[in-house]
């Protein structure tokens, strides 16, 4: 049986622009790695209403999950909650429980629940709320998208929240070995071996040191016996 599959969406101007470094596709690859689902696309747009609503259409009906991050905030930019309700033909406004988290919190802190502030508030209807015990301001899942603050240490606490209601699978293995050796000298060898464990994921990455050439061969797959197998045969093969 084959893993849940998911892609991921990030939006915002500031990661095409090359402003700002995104952190968060890393970390979500490495968590759903950890819990059996299967990381298949990430897409990147730019804080434009169509562009995202199509996005989220699109990944929503290919894959069983998608999660998003950016655009949750309080400023005018921050239009991914409208864009989701959009994407799914759904009305959108204040909620209450929303609302109660945010005038606690700030009330903690001694600020005012302005109209900024409470722009945190509106979800689309029919959502379930995603838990943010950093900032509070709260995520939210509607159909099989879950939408995400793009913050890193928010966006962590968010995942945090959200995969242990998720089903997963086999969670992914990996080996590498290092080869010392250029990809011309070894691409045979390689497909031979890809070709005798399809169940395996094969991949090499070259390098360059000192002049001389190698590659790191890392083997992935949710059969440790066969990855096990794979290494020993191909290290034997390639003399490492």
């Amino acid at each position: 049986m084959s893993n849940p599959t998911a892609a991921m969406l990030v939006i915002g101007d500031e990661i095409l622009s090359g402003r700002t470094r995104d952190a968060n596709m890393h970390y979500l690859a490495g968590e759903l790695t950890t819990h059996g689902i299967d990381l298949r696309e990430v897409r990147v747009v730019s804080d434009d209403a169509p562009a995202i609503v199509a996005a989220v259409r699109a990944l929503s009906d290919g894959y069983e999950h998608v999660f998003t991050s950016g655009g949750i905030g309080p400023t005018h930019d921050d239009i991914t909650a409208d864009c989701i309700a959009e994407a799914f033909g759904a009305s959108i406004d204040v909620r209450e429980d929303a609302r109660a988290l945010l005038a606690a919190h700030y009330e903690r802190q001694g600020s005012e629940l302005n109209e900024a502030r409470l722009r945190m508030a509106r979800i689309p209807e029919g959502a379930s709320l995603i838990d943010n015990p950093v900032s509070i301001a709260p995520g939210f899942t509607l159909e099989n998208v879950h939408v995400m603050a793009g913050v890193p240490s928010v966006f962590k606490a968010m995942v945090a929240s959200v995969l242990p209601t998720l089903t997963g699978g086999a969670p992914l293995l990996s080996q590498s070995l290092r080869i010392d050796r250029g990809e011309g000298d070894i691409a045979g060898p390689l497909g031979k071996l890809a070709a005798d464990f399809p169940d395996l994921s094969i991949g090499s990455y070259p390098f360059q040191k000192d002049g001389a050439y190698g590659a790191n061969i890392v083997i992935r797959g949710h059969d440790g016996a066969q990855i096990d197998a794979a290494i020993v045969r191909l290290a034997a093969e390639m003399g490492a």
